[in-house]
């Protein structure tokens, strides 16, 4: 059971070592400008495997149970799939459901992990096999795998490493766990916290925060949603950025300056350069070509 790109190591793991039955994706959604229905990574890759799929809108649906037990799974893998698994579904296999979540439980349990971690400015994060049960992300432990998180790495670029220390750990743990030699551990009780899902707001910059903090708002929501401000009424990316030490308290926040060719901002603590910028319905470019192609936005004070 997955949907987006961090899920498809472990179906190309799962698929090459074992008899996959069948694939649970969620359904088609409309995306783009002309809001065509698309495929999930997930179902994509299971059409060129010839790998049965399943997309029920609620997996909770008696019809969506008996679906699945007509499969008759001995496990369910479940990377990122997007539903909460009801009891119905989680007693189906012989051997459980085992979760691939993106961080190292009990920190941050729930939707948003990567996101999560970067925003907190965690130095490491990880991959942990969990035995699911009822809880949110509160099933006993399989196997975990510490990841460093890079000074400067986007969601994106995170998600893509914990996606493939994932796949491979998974393949690693499976064959003690199905012969019975790897026993479960319980979550601790302490170091529990939550990653909700984050609302697109959230990743709106507002210019009275610290630089850093800001820079880690850019990296947690990149490339999706993406951090964004407005400029002259217009929505406007911001992709790439880095903090800078600097005096501005001559300046409200929000003011753009130029930095070494490069346009930076005035927040609350210091200023963020920005690398990489994209206006609404335009191509991401550099900073310095934007700020280039734009003489009025140096000078000009940037909305939330």
């Amino acid at each position: 059971m997955g949907t987006p790109e961090f899920a498809l190591p472990v179906l190309e793991q799962l698929s090459a070592n074992y008899q996959v039955v069948g694939v649970v994706t969620q359904p088609d959604r409309p995306a783009g400008r002309g809001r065509k229905l698309l495929p999930s990574p997930v179902k994509e890759l299971a059409l060129a495997e010839g790998i049965p799929i399943f997309q029920p809108e609620k997996l909770r649906r008696m019809e969506a149970v008996e679906r699945l037990r007509a499969w008759l799974p001995d496990l369910i893998v479940v990377a990122a799939y997007g539903q909460i698994l009801p009891p119905s579904v989680l007693e189906l296999p012989r051997y459980g459901c085992i979760n691939v979540h993106a961080s190292l439980l009990p920190r941050w349990r729930g939707a948003s992990p990567i996101q999560a971690a970067i925003l907190a400015g965690d130095a490491v994060t990880g991959i942990t096999l969990m035995k699911m049960d009822e809880g949110l992300d509160t099933g006993p432990i399989l196997a975990q795998q510490p990841v460093d998180i890079g000074p400067e790495e986007t969601a994106g670029e995170l998600s893509a490493r914990l996606a493939r220390v994932g796949g491979q750990l998974l393949l690693e743990t499976l064959p003690d766990y199905l012969a019975g030699r790897l026993t479960p551990t319980p979550q601790p009780d302490s170091g529990i916290t939550i990653a909700r899902r984050f609302r697109k707001q959230a990743s709106a910059l507002d210019w009275s925060k610290p630089a850093a903090d800001l820079a880690r708002r850019v990296r947690a929501f990149s490339p999706t949603p993406g951090a964004y401000t407005t400029w002259n009424g217009a929505h406007l990316k911001v992709l790439r950025a880095r903090p800078l030490a600097q005096d501005t308290a001559d300046r409200p926040p929000g003011s753009v300056f130029l930095e070494q060719r490069v346009p930076a901002v005035v927040t609350g603590e210091g200023a963020l350069v920005l690398m990489q910028v994209q206006m609404a319905g335009k191509r991401p470019m550099s900073g310095e070509q934007f700020a280039r192609g734009r003489r009025d936005f140096i000078g000009s004070v940037l909305g939330s």
